[in-house]
């Protein structure tokens, strides 16, 4: 069974094309890759602090974080 990785982001360029390098890189049998746009769903950010993101974009595999650059912090979306 894949597990199961959320990529946050907010649809800015550098989300965009983290998305496109990190998340889709990842094989897809491995893992089951779930992309959160955080200004189209606001209702998560809460979700996404309680996950330990401090920024977006960001990737969250395996109960860690992973920051990737630095895009906006989430207070920014809130």
């Amino acid at each position: 069974m894949a597990e199961k990785v959320v990529f946050y982001h907010a649809g800015c360029p550098v989300c965009v094309d983290a998305e496109q390098r990190f998340a889709g890189a990842l094989d897809k049998n491995l893992y089951q890759v779930e992309v959160v746009h955080l200004g189209e769903q606001p209702a998560r950010l809460d979700e996404a602090e309680r996950a330990g993101v401090a920024s977006v974009p960001a990737l969250v595999m395996d109960g860690a974080v992973y920051h990737i650059n630095h895009g906006a912090d989430l207070s920014a979306l809130r």
